[in-house]
């Protein structure tokens, strides 16, 4: 139902039809087609969207039943990731996942494929199915876009490069889709991020400097939402999204705890990121529980934040909405980065105000003397932060 709302559907007529078994020729038993049927010709409806994945023959079985267009939950999804995508990156993801599941939708069965095509070249060799030609199309455009998004990922990580040169600390948001991330966002950088009651607003990563408490200052990125039982196909499409996860110092998991399912949304994200960790070719490291930060947005309609921290203790209660619990969540963000830190005592030349300008933009400074001989400084540093610094001029 969400799903279908979020795109501007108008859902007329909702039912729940229990399987004894899995029909191949149309999911459903022949009785319940029936039932829907009669259903949907009373309400003159014109989508039916079935809440399971249909084989290409199933779709077209329900079609010529109901005489009107069938979708699976894959289609939904995939129609909310077209509507939603703004940028490049975001276009071609959508578009590559988008031909993916076409391409198995590409049966015999539908009489526009079943043409003959003679000619040469792109046109196709004598004798060649119209199912053919399209089939190999879609694959050369697949492969193609392929090729698109591994330079887009090769783009991203130069970026990701260049800020651990220089380095800020990267603090990334993940959740359930329509669990406030953008609009947290937008609260804490004062960006423009889209941010609407809908599910799966934000495809396109998005990322903004911010300050925190101690001076220091940290990258925070919002991200694409997670849902449950999502098609592996648009997994691994935005692989290059959920990258910038696996690339974060600090993962802030935002949950909408006002939602009455927010327990089983949690649970989603975290399998699906726990999916991330193993394997071959796993984009996050096996320590990633510890980076994760627990941020209960829309405490608003549950009385408030201090009502919310009696309910989960150890998690930090927010409302993006109106403001609250925004400065105790910065000062946990600061808390968690600090955790790894050094504390050095350093002494820098009244000279050398790059070097003291270094010390303050990347670490956080506890106390300062200024003396006739130089500026005593208390400064806590990351290890790798202090290797550089101590590192100048070598």
């Amino acid at each position: 139902m969400g799903l279908a709302a979020s795109i501007g559907v108008a859902v007329v007529h909702s039912a729940v039809h229990p399987l004894r078994e899995r029909r191949p020729a149309t999911l459903l038993g022949e009785g319940q087609v029936e039932i829907i049927g009669r259903a949907l010709k009373e309400q003159q409806v014109g989508l039916v969207v079935v809440d399971a994945a249909l084989s290409p023959v199933q779709q077209r079985n329900l079609e010529k039943a109901w005489g009107c267009k069938v979708i699976d939950r894959t289609g939904l999804i995939l129609e909310i990731f077209g509507e939603r995508a703004r940028t490049r990156e975001g276009a071609l993801q959508v578009e590559l996942a988008h031909l993916e599941y076409q391409r198995t939708r590409l049966v015999r069965s539908w009489t526009h494929l079943e043409r003959q095509r003679g000619g040469f070249g792109f046109l196709g060799g004598p004798g060649e199915s119209q199912i053919e030609i399209d089939r190999r199309l879609i694959s050369e455009r697949i492969v193609k876009l392929k090729r698109e998004l591994a330079q887009v990922r090769r783009t991203r990580g130069l970026h990701r490069s260049a800020r651990a040169r220089v380095p800020y600390p990267v603090v990334a948001l993940v959740g359930y889709t329509n669990a406030g991330k953008s609009t947290l966002f937008n609260a804490l950088t004062g960006a423009g991020v889209y941010a609407q009651d809908q599910l799966f607003a934000t495809l396109d990563p998005t990322m903004r400097a911010i300050r925190l408490p101690s001076g220091r200052t940290c990258i925070l990125s919002d991200t694409v939402g997670f849902i449950s039982d999502l098609p592996t196909q648009l997994v691994e499409a935005f692989r290059a999204t959920l990258e910038e996860v696996a690339a974060a110092d600090v993962i802030l998991h935002v949950r909408d705890i006002a939602h009455p399912d927010s327990a089983a949304q949690r649970a989603d994200v975290l399998a699906v990121m726990a999916e991330m960790a193993e394997g071959p070719h796993a984009s996050l490291d096996e320590g990633w529980q510890d980076r994760v930060l627990e941020v209960l947005n829309k405490a608003d309609l549950l009385g408030g934040i201090e009502q919310v921290a009696r309910r989960v203790p150890g998690a930090v209660p927010v409302s993006a909405l109106t403001g609250e619990g925004l400065d105790e969540l910065r000062r946990a963000i600061d808390a968690r980065l600090s955790a790894g830190m050094e504390t050095i005592e350093v002494t820098v030349s009244t000279t050398d105000g790059a070097g003291l300008a270094w010390l303050y933009q990347h670490g956080e400074v506890l106390s300062r003397r200024d003396r006739e001989d130089g500026i005593s400084l208390t400064v806590r540093l990351s290890p790798a932060d202090r290797a550089r610094f101590e590192g100048r001029g070598a």
